[in-house]
């Protein structure tokens, strides 16, 4: 892989070489109480003290864990061995400035085996008015939810991610002016348990993209219920071989349209690559899979797969985009008259790609004109139980850029300076493709393994979303919860249909909004998160309610 420069870095780079053309930038362009507020825990920082609140904090710690994105040798250390309500924290000479920053964002890194009791593996920002002797009764609070034995980068926006007001208040944090102190969490607090945490490279900052679309609109799925063959209305079955015989990258399968290949069961779908002697189209092969292509194409977006991947030497399980125009015999758009473009004109979007030769590792790359083949535009990340558990790979198509992230967690964006046919063929529709192919490389000793899908879901930008106003307006208190929610309707949504979903998509809840407060019992919901869908005639939108 290409080794990539952090941004973080770059910019303090570019910060130390230019220092004194960005003051004078500074001075006649920004406002003059523009803050910086960083620290790498290497003596790089403008933090005063670090303070632990019935939490241990080391800011100057060894790094006990170089590697990923996280090669620097110093972070903080983050112990907290019971407190109830364990934290670190700092305070601001001068309250919170949100004028031209909106952002914190650090690298995170916690142990599964420093974690005791049952927790929910989240981290917190939390701004308060520290003058205050009881400052927690100003605080607007953000959740993240984290992976666990891996750096990961979590970015806090107070501008458009969901928050938490402590005293129910409907003011949003970015319009505040009285905070003076950051406070981070490590799994929530109200509890004894113990959990060791490392941070580094904070920095309060202006999030770029922060006027991106918010694709929460859901405009596709496919949830994989009921059980027997998958569902044709949805998704088309690619068989026929390439004109030499054999597909692409000198793959040895044969893709079919039985149910032996593809089958739903128990709320998820099925892709089975198989060892077994296998004649179509007058070729005979020793490997059967299946290549599923969408009935559905699109422009920008949010592309949801929740999966566990195959395994074994030899497998390439792939969840992926092409362009419609692409002139692919046999491909589902082709034969609907709209292929006109060869690969890589009409681009390539890997979500997901994995070989059983690196097992824990899995990839987002770009194909285009100007790299194709053995590109140069990918990133990718560790996941140690890629085929023994659920992750959810996703992608964000913006007009000009895409994001890749595994369980929330972003491993690569690919955003090219100059956009033209060769950079950016990605303004037109694409659909979403699901592959297991087989390598030369395969062992005498596969039988078969599958790639299990939960679901596929599209997202697009939703017209009542655009307004961050009206995500503001409604008030859902407490969040999280233990019994009861109470949600705070303003006028204009009155009459809006409510349905509560779990993360696998299930729908647990059907009501209408008739009243300004209304409340739902959820005694008898089992831990964990749910998703609240708004919708009404000028659109929906999506709330995160957790249950504790």
């Amino acid at each position: 892989m290409k080794n990539q420069i952090p941004v973080l870095f770059l910019k303090k780079k570019i910060k130390m070489r230019h220092s004194l053309l960005l003051i004078i930038i500074y001075f006649f362009c920004f406002p003059l109480f523009s803050q910086n507020i960083e620290d790498d825990f290497e003596g790089n920082g403008t933090i005063n003290e670090w303070v632990g609140d019935n939490c241990y904090v080391a800011s100057s710690f060894v790094n006990p864990h170089v590697q990923g994105i996280n090669t620097s040798s110093r972070v903080l250390k983050y112990s907290d061995t019971g407190g109830q309500y364990a934290n670190v924290r700092f305070d601001l000479n001068e309250n919170l400035d949100f004028s031209n920053k909106n952002s914190f964002t650090f690298k995170i890194y916690v142990p599964s085996t420093s974690i005791t009791g049952n927790q929910i593996n989240k981290v917190s920002v939390k701004l308060q008015n520290g003058t205050l002797s009881q400052p927690w009764t100003t605080q607007s609070e953000i959740i993240k939810y984290i992976s666990l034995n891996e750096w990961q980068e979590i970015t806090f926006n107070f501008e458009n991610d969901s928050y938490i007001n402590f005293n129910s208040s409907p003011t949003a944090p970015i319009e505040r002016t009285d905070f003076n102190r950051v406070l981070i969490q490590v799994n929530g607090e109200d509890n004894y348990d113990h959990v060791t945490a490392y941070i580094d490279d904070f920095i309060f900052e202006e999030l770029e993209g922060e006027n991106d679309p918010v694709y929460d609109q859901l405009i596709w799925s496919d949830e994989f219920d009921g059980s027997g063959a998958i569902d044709s209305d949805k998704w088309f079955h690619q068989t026929q071989l390439p004109s030499s015989g054999s597909w692409y990258n000198n793959e040895i399968q044969h893709y079919t349209d039985r149910i032996d290949n593809t089958y739903v069961s128990n709320g998820s779908m099925h892709l089975v690559a198989k060892k077994e002697t296998y004649t179509d189209q007058g070729h005979t092969k020793q490997y059967t899979s299946a290549r599923l292509n969408s009935k559905i194409a699109f422009t920008y977006g949010k592309v949801e797969v929740r999966a566990i991947l195959p395994t074994g030497v030899g497998t390439w399980p792939a969840i992926w985009m092409l362009g419609k125009n692409i002139t692919e015999a046999g491909a589902y758009w082709q034969t609907q008259g709209y292929g006109n473009v060869s690969w890589p004109a009409c681009g390539e979007i890997d979500i997901m790609e994995h070989w059983g030769t690196n097992q824990n590792f899995v990839q987002s790359a770009m194909h285009t004109p100007s790299s194709h083949g053995g590109t140069v535009n990918h990133g990718g990340q560790t996941i140690p139980t890629a085929s023994t558990a659920y992750h959810v790979y996703s992608l964000e198509w913006y007009p000009t850029k895409m994001v890749f992230k595994v369980d929330g967690v972003h491993h690569y964006t690919y955003q090219p300076e100059v956009r033209n046919a060769s950079t950016w063929p990605f303004n037109a529709d694409q659909y979403i493709l699901l592959n297991t192919a087989i390598q030369p490389s395969i062992p005498g000793s596969f039988t078969e393994s599958d790639m299990i899908i939960d679901y596929v879901r599209v997202y697009e930008e939703s017209s009542l979303s655009t307004s961050n106003s009206t995500l503001n307006e409604l008030i859902i208190y407490p969040n999280p919860t233990k019994d009861k929610l109470i949600l705070k309707t303003p006028s204009h949504l009155i009459g809006s249909k409510v349905i509560m979903y779990s993360t696998l998509g299930q729908s647990l809840l059907n009501f209408t909004l008739n009243e300004v407060n209304t409340s739902i019992d959820l005694s008898s919901f089992k831990q964990g998160i749910y998703l609240l869908k708004f919708q009404n005639n000028n659109g929906s939108f999506i709330k995160e309610i957790i249950k504790n």
